[in-house]
């Protein structure tokens, strides 16, 4: 294995220190940040973390200085708006530095979920029935749009913004969620059929030959009879809660026969149609039937050891330390001139 020069970008608030002093790295910020360095290290890499906040120059200098052989993408936004982070992709594009993660185009279809669900129509992928309210107008529920619904935001991730309050009844509760969206995120409200069922996520690394991971399940059987079973912020991140409802995702079991290939070839068909690179996760829901509904599509999904992405890695035999080694892999073969 080749030694390289790996410049990992991440956000400046995120470096981690050169040495631990004690510090629970379960629970810190940068968790992510660390087991990526600490690993790529440990791989025998010569490995430079990089704060970034607002200054493209630093990313230019670093590039100059220290002639990196890939940048090694971890940032999620870019002076603190998280759709920014695709222009960071097409600066070391403009640079010729090869990186790890997904480029730029793909970055802008995957996040804005409204011109996703438009492709998926194209290629006839199924999703949940939808309209948008932008910023500043009033909601008008189109009469084929029934009851219940989700409210969430157009190009928001991590589940900010998703509550218990965003599954609405009726069209006064739906007023009141698509106001908070406007107001407290300040984007526009997309209004979706809520699919009652089992919710998965897949996935998925490579260029044009695709590898796809076991399909994974978030469990969250002991929550109140009455709390839907959605991804709230509070599922996706609060510790103290997952622990106290016995939150947890795991390899889908019990799928009907044939049930996970298919689940499998549709995450590729996503992962095609919206032209993503490097790695993504294909976010869906089965109903009680076993109709499948595409939910979104997350390029650069979250990496920490641990997390769902590796550790459905690991069930496909790929180590942490494999699966960044494979990204690696997969960045320097990324060739963004001939990708149109």
């Amino acid at each position: 294995m080749r030694r390289l020069r790996i410049l990992v970008l991440m956000h400046e608030d995120l470096v981690p220190p050169e040495h631990l002093t004690g510090q629970d790295v379960k629970s810190v910020q940068w968790k992510t940040e660390y087991d990526v360095v600490s690993t790529l290290r440990k791989l025998g890499h010569d490995v430079r973390p990089l704060g970034v906040k607002s200054d493209l120059g630093a990313i230019r200098t670093a590039v100059d200085e220290w002639k990196p052989h890939i940048a090694f993408n971890l940032l999620e936004e870019f002076d603190g708006v998280a759709v920014y982070d695709q222009n960071v992709v097409s600066y070391l594009e403009l640079l010729r530095v090869p990186y790890t993660g997904c480029n730029p185009r793909g970055l802008m279809l995957a996040r804005d979920k409204v011109l996703s669900k438009k492709l998926f129509s194209f290629h006839r992928i199924p999703f949940p029935d939808f309209t948008v309210v932008p910023l500043g107008r009033s909601v008008k529920r189109p009469n084929w749009l029934s009851f219940p619904l989700i409210v969430k935001s157009v190009t928001e991730e991590a589940s900010l913004g998703i509550s218990q309050a965003s599954i609405v009844e009726d069209d006064e509760k739906l007023k009141e969620r698509v106001a908070f969206i406007h107001n407290s995120l300040e984007t526009a409200a997309l209004i979706e059929r809520y699919i009652e069922g089992r919710e998965f996520y897949v996935g998925v690394t490579g260029n044009g030959h695709l590898h796809v991971f076991p399909v994974w399940e978030l469990r969250m059987d002991r929550l109140p009879e009455e709390a839907r079973r959605i991804a709230t912020e509070r599922v996706k991140w609060s510790r103290k809660y997952q622990e106290k409802y016995g939150i947890t995702s795991r390899e889908a079991r019990n799928l009907p026969g044939g049930k996970a290939e298919e689940i499998q070839h549709l995450a590729k068909r996503v992962y095609r149609a919206l032209g993503l690179s490097g790695y993504a996760r294909i976010d869906m829901r089965m109903d009680e039937v076993g109709r499948l509904y595409v939910l979104e599509a997350n390029p650069n999904p979250q990496i920490a050891q641990d997390e769902d992405f590796a550790d459905s890695a690991g069930k496909a035999d790929y180590q942490y330390k494999d699966l960044l080694q494979e990204l690696l892999s997969v960045g320097l073969r990324w060739r963004p001139t001939k990708a149109a």
